[in-house]
């Protein structure tokens, strides 16, 4: 792999991570955070250029789906926060 498609990777990996942390769940966190290092490491010896460029795919896919689910849950734990002053 060369050296711009190597950092290209591990940039992508340190922005899943980046994301992963910002669940407020622990458990969500700790999965998401596992799961992106699983893969990574599974997947470090590829070498096939389509391979690789399938597997980048994947992860950009993963990368919007965390940052949703981030989104979500943030919005989610905010909207509860708000209900129980009312109370």
């Amino acid at each position: 792999m060369a050296a711009s498609g190597r950092e290209h990777v591990l940039s992508l990996y340190r922005l899943l991570l980046k994301e992963s942390k910002k669940f407020p769940s622990y458990n969500y966190r700790t999965y998401a955070l596992r799961r992106v290092r699983d893969a990574f490491r599974e997947n470090r010896t590829v070498e096939d250029p389509k391979v690789v460029e399938e597997l980048l795919n994947r992860a950009r896919d993963s990368l919007a789906l965390i940052q949703r689910q981030v989104s979500i849950r943030l919005a989610w734990g905010h909207q509860r926060a708000e209900k129980s002053k009312k109370f």
